[in-house]
């Protein structure tokens, strides 16, 4: 019961008892529950979790900070980048950055990400936005979205894995792109993002969406004896370090 439906100890015991199965205490079904993984309350256990995220999904966003340190006249500076990623679409947009994310910083762009939001289709409009619980994420900027209906899902504390998508993320563009870079200056920084996203967004296979891309479909399979090594082409940008393959047009 508690793996199908989510359910605590007390309402697993009073279906129980509606079944004719009076003999179990409330104690007993929370020991057996705790032996077997589940924890004792209603909708707390990481099922349930993983079960909010599949039933909104179409219209569940996260959000996070990506950090990088940037080499500027006055010494190296840590930029402060925030992004929204739409979880079924993979979709990434960076809402801006600064050194200083500060509570006015903060204010201005949910006030620009309400706009945006506005322009989404109807079917992917943010109505649910996962965050962690950073100080920077300032209680005037969740009331401005919220006051757009969208509703914020901070994750428990120390529980990085709860927001994976955006953390996935994260871990992509550093490993694939700026920890390959000396960053000089915030023009720099924007140019090397801007490169990357166009790259993420139309020239990357996505291995959670089965190795499709976000902004275009895959060309017609064709058989193996069809294929013919000089009709493809490599694409490079950001110095080499992305690298992409397309037939060559006809």
């Amino acid at each position: 019961m508690a793996k199908e439906s989510g359910w605590g100890y007390r309402r697993i015991f009073g279906e129980l008892k509606k079944l004719g199965i009076k003999f179990v205490s409330r104690s007993t079904i929370s020991r057996i529950l705790q032996e077997n993984g589940f924890d004792t309350g209603p909708k707390r256990g990481k099922g349930t979790w993983h079960e909010f995220v599949q039933r909104h999904i179409k219209t569940l966003w996260a959000t996070d900070f990506l950090t990088k340190t940037v080499m500027t006249l006055k010494g190296p500076v840590t930029y402060y980048i925030l992004f929204f990623i739409h979880l079924e679409s993979r979709r990434v947009h960076l809402a801006g950055m600064t050194p200083n994310p500060d509570g006015q910083w903060m204010a201005q762009i949910a006030r620009n990400m309400s706009m945006i939001f506005a322009e989404e289709p109807a079917e992917s409009r943010p109505t649910h936005i996962i965050r962690d619980r950073d100080s920077k994420f300032t209680a005037q900027f969740c009331s401005i979205l919220e006051t757009d209906g969208i509703e914020f899902r901070p994750t428990p504390r120390q529980s990085p894995n709860l927001n994976p998508f955006a953390e996935a993320w994260v871990q992509k563009t550093k490993q694939e792109v700026l920890d390959h870079f000396i960053v000089f200056g915030e023009k720099h920084l924007r140019t090397i993002l801007s490169e990357w996203l166009t790259y993420y967004h139309r020239h990357r296979p996505h291995q959670g969406l089965g190795n499709v891309l976000i902004s275009s479909d895959l060309l017609p399979e064709i058989s193996i004896d069809d294929f013919r090594r000089e009709s493809v082409v490599c694409h490079e940008t950001l110095g080499g370090l992305l690298k992409h393959y397309e037939r060559k047009a006809a």
